[in-house]
């Protein structure tokens, strides 16, 4: 009979798995019954064919490059059961993944050898934090994570609830007291090296720009444990992956339709995400090498970066912290998203839609296709990516903008803009349209000139309009002023505009997520951005006009 299949972490097959299936004797759970062991192994596809009885096992696994691990498992005619095993790696994650300051998380590694850790801040300069230690066992490969059976995606890896129960083995680390970007950084005795992040908020508000990151876009596009808002969005498929160039709709459907219903399983946040890693030696100057780095928490690093080489002190926040009211938009006067916010909350856009607004908050959306999905929350840990069917937003026309708008407003509402895909996978400067505006101070640009030409942004290269990018639409407010925009062939051009909805509130917009991997090396993204932050940061402006 089928009893299930073999996955790794990716929740691709695993073949030539081997594993033994013991019954366990009558209701003790424990004792094992005086019947003959059956032995098998995954076939091609790992599936798991074995010649047993409806019952209770313990079942092993072993495969060599892998964890082995022990399952306790009921067999049932027709329910086919997912074993899941770790590959022999470094891997690792903060939890929770975002703290205020004085706040402890664990981090959590996963280690088929010795390893060593080191807490790090990233800002413009990498700086040392915490030296926290060597990590080792007495018992055989115990510093290997285990990970639960099934789709573990939506309940998330619990790694350190095994073996870790001494209060000896406790691995806590308190925040330092300065806010920022920390990484951990993990190496092992042999060389391996891996880090991720830790978003640390301030235990009260020190600056006047609060800045976040958006983890819960790095959340969507982590596919670790098989599922993202992008692989198997709905949920795991009854096999595991073979050939995924064969087999996933994402390859296989003409009309590449991701998102073909209403229903979606949850992704927890209790998970590594190997997408956020940046390498040792890299610093915040260097190209962002990689396909999905450029768009997470290693670009994010470059704007970090250029606010602290530019002398502006900020607070850092998660969006999550923002969503569970960590972040009190009153404290502050200016609040600045980057990069690639796709995934809010409705509760988070029209908090930030009545500060702006109602409030005379200041609002520099330094990114492209923003606030595009609306986020639901399980709990803490958990939450749901609400796609809706994009057959039906496509075949709207235009009416509904963005998967957004399908259950609430069109985002550019607020932010001026909203994202179209004319100018996805595309990359070129901006032209000046409106060189006497305040915006231009001091950059010497002329109707007509280019600028943002450079860019670390290595997987599309060719300037700070790029990658994906937003525009204005019916949706935009009324006075919404268009600055500049990308020369992107073909319509794909980000619009960089300004907005004043009144009662000292201003929201300024750039329209694409390569901006912020130019700020670092674009005298002109640099004098342009600087220039708003300040004109921002003041209390009054004649007339309250921006």
């Amino acid at each position: 009979m089928l009893v299930g299949y073999v996955s790794d972490q990716r929740y691709v097959a695993i073949a030539d798995c081997q594993l033994l299936f013991e019954k366990i004797a009558g209701t003790t759970k424990t004792q094992l019954a005086d019947t003959q062991p059956v032995e098998t192994r995954s076939c091609a596809n790992g599936a798991v064919y074995a010649d047993i009885e409806p019952g209770e096992y313990n079942v092993s696994l072993n495969k060599q490059g892998f964890g082995p691990k022990h399952v306790r498992l009921t067999v049932q005619p027709g329910k086919h059961h997912h074993f899941r095993l770790l590959s022999h790696c470094l891997l690792g994650y903060a939890w929770p993944k975002c703290v205020r300051s004085g706040e402890r998380a664990e981090f959590r590694v996963h280690s088929p050898e010795a390893y060593k850790v080191s807490l790090w801040r990233y800002g413009y300069q990498k700086e040392l934090a915490l030296r926290i230690g060597w990590f080792d066992e007495h018992g055989p490969d115990a510093t290997v994570q285990i990970t639960p059976d099934g789709d573990y995606t939506q309940t998330g890896v619990q790694w350190n609830k095994f073996g870790y129960s001494s209060p000896h083995h406790k691995q806590f680390v308190e925040a330092p007291e300065r806010s920022g970007l920390y990484y951990f950084h993990v190496q092992g005795e042999s060389g391996g090296f891996f880090s991720f992040p830790w978003v640390v908020a301030p235990e009260k508000p020190t600056a006047k720009i609060a800045v976040l990151a958006a983890n819960m876009t790095w959340n969507a596009y982590n596919n670790f444990g098989g599922r993202s808002n992008y692989i198997h969005p709905h949920r795991l498929t009854p096999a595991p992956t073979l050939n995924a160039r064969l087999e996933l709709g994402r390859y296989t459907d003409p009309e590449h339709v991701v998102y073909t219903g209403q229903d979606y399983a949850p992704l927890s946040f209790d998970r590594p995400a190997p997408i956020n890693h940046i390498p040792e030696g890299v610093q915040v100057t260097d190209p962002i090498e990689g396909r999905a780095a450029c768009h997470v928490a290693p670009a994010e690093w470059r704007l970090f970066g250029w606010l602290e080489r530019e002398g502006f002190e900020y607070d850092l926040y998660a969006e999550t912290q923002f969503h569970f009211d960590t972040l009190d938009l009153n404290a502050y006067t200016l609040l600045i998203i980057s990069t690639h916010p796709e995934y809010w909350s409705a509760e988070m856009y029209y908090k930030l839609k009545s500060w702006v607004f109602e409030r005379g908050g200041r609002l520099m959306y330094l990114g492209g296709n923003g606030l595009n999905c609306e986020v639901e929350f399980v709990d803490r840990q958990t939450c749901i990516y609400r796609n809706e069917d994009d057959r039906q937003l496509r075949a709207s026309a235009g009416r509904l903008e963005s998967r957004f708008h399908q259950r609430q407003e069109s985002e550019a509402n607020l932010l001026g803009v909203v994202y179209d895909d004319r100018g996805i996978m595309t990359a070129a400067p901006y032209e000046v349209l409106d060189a006497a505006h305040w915006v231009f101070e001091t950059t010497g640009l002329k109707n007509g000139d280019s600028f943002g030409r450079e860019s670390l942004h290595e997987r599309v290269p060719g300037g700070a309009s790029g990658h994906e990018t937003d525009k204005r639409s019916p949706s935009s407010p009324a006075n919404t002023k268009l600055l500049a925009r990308g020369r992107n062939a073909n319509g794909g051009d980000a619009e960089m505009v300004l907005h004043q909805p009144g009662g000292g509130g201003a929201v300024f917009s750039v329209g694409s997520i390569c901006w912020p991997s130019s700020l670092l090396v674009d005298e002109s993204v640099s004098k342009i951005t600087a220039n708003v932050i300040r004109r921002f940061l003041q209390k009054q402006h004649e007339n309250n006009r921006y």
